[in-house]
């Protein structure tokens, strides 16, 4: 058993101890990786959304009920997740939160459509917090699947306005893994500075087994020999660890256009290097200006999960707008709950989030940052952290993204 296994059901065993010490009755799913190459990922979501909901039962619960939080560990497998889903559903989970994998959340969504067509008055909600394959809130889209970060198209839409901002980036080489999260950050990459910019070149293209390759050394060296001037990627969690840490000892040092350059260890495996070199669009980074109470957010979370950055933000987000949902309902049923998300607004730390009515995707500002040693938070236990790049804000208006959501509504 490993450290982050490890870690992982201590902090299950003892967050389940104290729901279990009030009537808990609102029953919630976590279901990611917790174990295996991938746990850390997993792991960091999972306390972000136990230090959430504790938050949440201490000011009374929801609608008065207790959250009772449970995780699930499903490999990154879909099939194995699929099997975790009946189990959560089994023992009475009304609501499923997953986010490491857009094959896992396709399959879950799958499920749970099929579930609740053939369960009417047990339906479940899915809270999607992650996987950001756009067709989920395209045409792909469900009344029953909610997703709480900017999908793929969105976050590249910031990526490729910073790039073609850029006279001194002429060569791009796109990597990512290999599974429909990686093909959709390389189509959009491609669409986006072919219209934005003709004579920027993609050098590369390639996509790589998902947690499977243990040495990035041969992928770097073909970034090298294309003489390329960014690099794009979609990796997340160890594969994005590794990806930069090959760059660090090969003495790759070019701009890494990220999604998850947050990843744990990522900062850590560049070290210095990653000042200007490391860069990621998200919606938000502990050094931006905040107040008082997100910074005691920011430090407690840090007191007790010392293995992890904070870094989850959208997981305090979903909870907070679960909560506000299931009170403007008046009801905790989650065919309610859903009917009230749509169109609603809570003002985050980093700014209003909305969730779209017309197809269930949250509407937030998103920020682009690099790394600095000038920070008050530092991540991966050193003195680097995350800071916002001159003109890094992208208004939440200017990363819309047109839906061709036709989402079926139950009567």
């Amino acid at each position: 058993m490993t450290k982050f296994t490890r870690a992982a059901l201590a902090a299950s065993v003892s967050f389940m101890a104290m729901a279990g010490s009030a009537y808990a009755e609102m029953k919630i799913a976590f279901i990611d990786p917790l174990s295996g190459p991938m746990g850390p990922s997993g792991d960091a979501a999972f306390t972000s959304y136990k230090l959430a909901f504790e938050h949440i039962n201490n000011e009374g619960g929801i609608n008065g009920e207790q959250v009772e939080l449970t995780g699930y560990d499903n490999k990154v497998s879909p099939k194995e997740s699929l099997v975790q889903l009946q189990k959560a559903i089994d023992s009475g989970a009304r609501y499923i939160f997953q986010g490491n994998g857009s094959s896992v959340a396709a399959a879950i969504i799958d499920a749970v459509n099929k579930h609740n067509s053939r369960n009417p008055g047990e339906e479940v909600l899915f809270m999607n917090y992650a996987a950001v394959t756009p067709a989920f809130t395209n045409e792909a889209c469900s009344f029953w699947h909610f997703r709480f970060d900017a999908h793929a198209d969105m976050k590249m839409n910031a990526i490729t306005d910073w790039i073609t901002a850029r006279d001194d980036i002429q060569k791009v080489y796109l990597i990512g893994q290999d599974y429909v999260f990686g093909e959709a950050v390389a189509a959009a990459a491609e669409k986006q500075l072919g219209e934005k910019d003709s004579s920027i070149e993609i050098v590369g293209n390639e996509l790589h087994p998902l947690a499977k390759v243990k040495d990035f050394t041969p992928y770097i060296q073909k970034i090298i020999q294309s003489e390329a001037d960014a690099v794009i990627t979609g990796n997340w969690g160890q594969d994005m660890t590794l990806l930069v840490k090959a760059a660090a000892d090969s003495g790759l040092n070019i701009p890494f256009l990220t999604f998850y350059g947050g990843s744990l260890g990522a900062v850590a495996a560049l070290g210095e290097g990653s000042i200007d070199t490391l860069y990621q669009v998200s919606e938000g980074v502990t050094n931006q200006e905040a107040s008082d109470e997100q910074y005691a957010l920011i430090e407690e979370y840090k007191q007790r999960f010392p293995d992890y950055d904070y870094y989850y933000h959208r997981a305090f987000v979903a909870a907070e707008m679960l909560k506000a949902a299931a009170e403007k309902a008046g009801s905790n049923e989650p065919i309610e709950v859903a009917k009230a998300l749509e169109g609603l607004t809570v003002e985050g730390a980093y700014g209003p989030v909305t969730m779209r009515a017309e197809d269930h995707q949250a509407q937030q500002n998103l920020y682009i940052s690099t790394v600095s040693k000038d920070v008050k938070y530092g991540v991966d236990n050193i003195d680097l952290g995350w800071v916002l790049v001159d003109n890094g804000t992208i208004d939440a208006s200017a990363a819309e993204e047109p839906t061709t959501c036709e989402m079926e509504r139950p009567e």
